[in-house]
């Protein structure tokens, strides 16, 4: 039969083990979230260019009324 003094210390060291796992997801989360935020400005500054560069080659087409009108 376990005694009180070994599942308590079983206890403390679940909690302990928990604790560390806790700490290591949150620093993963907030190494990921970095990541993300210069994921972001890239693809920001992609669009960007995209759209100037989109902006070049179009042609500038005069809006003109089709014949029937």
């Amino acid at each position: 039969m376990t005694s009180d003094t070994d599942r308590f210390t079983t206890l403390e060291i679940r909690a302990a083990e928990h604790e560390k796992t806790i700490e290591e997801l949150s620093d993963e989360i907030a190494r990921q979230w970095t990541v993300i935020e210069r994921m972001q400005k890239k693809l920001d500054a992609l669009t960007e260019r995209f759209l100037a560069v989109e902006e070049q080659a179009a042609p500038d087409v005069p809006i003109t009324k089709p014949p029937h009108w």
